[in-house]
């Protein structure tokens, strides 16, 4: 039986208010105002149970903790479920193109 793959990169839009964060601003020189502020991570578990668990406090990133608002998942959802490198590499390669496109990224 082959093994079923359950990886799964996500965005996650943040608050306005992290652009009030200086490492944030400093991680996104090139950010357009306007575009998007979104975390970008991967895991194995399905994203909206990932994003629950960042929302409170469970193995978080602060920016979503803090300012997480709500999975984008017009952005990711084409890409899963996959296996562990295969999300390990999207999850890098989706935060530079949205980097590239303007968006405000933060990665773990």
């Amino acid at each position: 039986m082959a093994k079923r793959h359950h990886h799964h990169v996500y965005v996650i839009e943040l608050s306005w208010d992290v652009l009030l964060e200086p490492r944030f601003m400093k991680a996104n020189p090139d950010y357009q105002p306007g575009k998007p502020c979104v975390y970008v991570g991967m895991t194995g578990l399905r994203p909206d149970e990932r994003f629950d668990k960042h929302k409170a406090g469970i193995r978080a990133n602060r920016y979503v903790t803090e300012h997480g608002l709500r999975l984008l998942p017009a952005l990711y959802e084409c890409y899963n479920p996959m296996p562990y490198h295969a999300a390990a590499e999207m999850e890098v390669e989706l935060g530079i193109a949205l980097r590239e496109a303007g968006y405000g990224v933060w990665q773990a």
